[in-house]
């Protein structure tokens, strides 16, 4: 009878610490089923929201189809928001631009850089002014002085393509933040930019040449009110970066798996070639830690990284 009693008593205490345990494993189990906690994906918002959620909807439900785990999307609010999400364990994989991917990286030991889109590689910014400001396409860096005096937005504080390397620029030029009348706008994303420069709010702006491109080729800009004046040199940029938890969760081999799924998307297959044009990308390629070095350089040096 005590022999019951003891083991009873043993029971109770066990339980409750099997139930905490499960927490932290990659399993759960409800009514009896065990369910797989899911790849969290999440992106910088560097465009419109609306936009941003109909191309990673579709990404998902590849990846999880690949990948054989449940893949979810979760929408962050802001550039450092991306980052400090990575950094806690909210998101496992994140499509970043270089500043935040190095970023997240220096903040999380062990995170690679795993893919990213063919013209990453080779990624430029574009200038753009508005019409009224008379200026005519500029044919090499020194002719950023003809900025001197003239409003001017970027994108985001934290964005490549739209604050990082156009200052980088802006600076071999000789062109100062002090040079430009008032402060420099901030205006968040690249599609805020078009929309400030095209409205006259700012008489110039510097952003992603793909989004550019594609609200230009879906007719969302007026070219009779503003237009690019200057394409900048090539740099590396956006790039997948993931958590080196997930071997943890789903085995040594997950982050080779998540990297191959990219990889292998297929432009011949029409589900696949429309997540493709969705990132405006012909492939994805291989990329490493190691190809973000200027721009971990380039941004210590203007003060965006500690």
């Amino acid at each position: 009878m005590i022999k019951k009693i003891l083991i009873s008593g043993l029971l109770v205490i066990l339980l409750p610490l099997a139930a905490c345990s499960s927490n932290t494993s990659p399993t759960s189990t409800t009514n009896g089923k065990t369910e797989v906690k899911p790849l969290v994906t999440g992106a910088i918002p560097d465009q419109d929201p609306e936009k941003l959620q109909r191309q990673y909807t579709k990404l998902s439900a590849y990846l999880q189809k690949e990948l054989g785990v449940p893949v979810e999307y979760k929408p962050v609010t802001n550039y450092a928001a991306a980052v400090t999400a990575f950094k806690v364990g909210d998101l496992d994989l994140v499509w970043f631009g270089g500043l935040t991917g190095v970023q997240a990286r220096l903040q999380v030991p062990g995170a690679e850089a795993i893919a990213q889109r063919d013209v990453d590689e080779s990624f430029h910014s574009v200038f753009i002014a508005n019409k009224k400001t008379a200026l005519q396409p500029l044919q090499n860096i020194s002719e950023l002085k003809q900025l001197k005096g003239k409003t001017f937005t970027f994108g985001s504080e934290s964005s490549t393509s739209g604050r990082l390397m156009p200052q980088y620029f802006l600076e071999q030029a000789g062109v100062k933040f002090t040079d430009f009348k008032g402060e420099p706008g901030f205006s968040g994303d690249h599609d805020k930019t078009i929309k400030l420069v095209e409205a006259g709010s700012y008489e110039i702006g510097a952003l992603n040449e793909k989004v550019w491109q594609k609200r230009v080729e879906s007719k969302e800009v007026d070219l009779s009110k503003v237009d690019v004046i200057w394409r900048t040199p090539p740099y590396y940029d956006y790039h997948w970066v993931i958590n080196p938890e997930v071997k943890q969760r789903y085995g040594k081999d997950f982050v080779t798996k998540v990297q191959n799924a990219f990889l292998k998307l297929d432009p011949s297959v029409p589900e696949q070639k429309e997540i493709l044009e969705l990132f405006q990308a012909g492939k994805f390629i291989p990329t490493k830690n190691e190809n973000y070095k200027q721009i971990e350089a380039i941004g210590r040096q203007i003060g965006k990284i500690k």
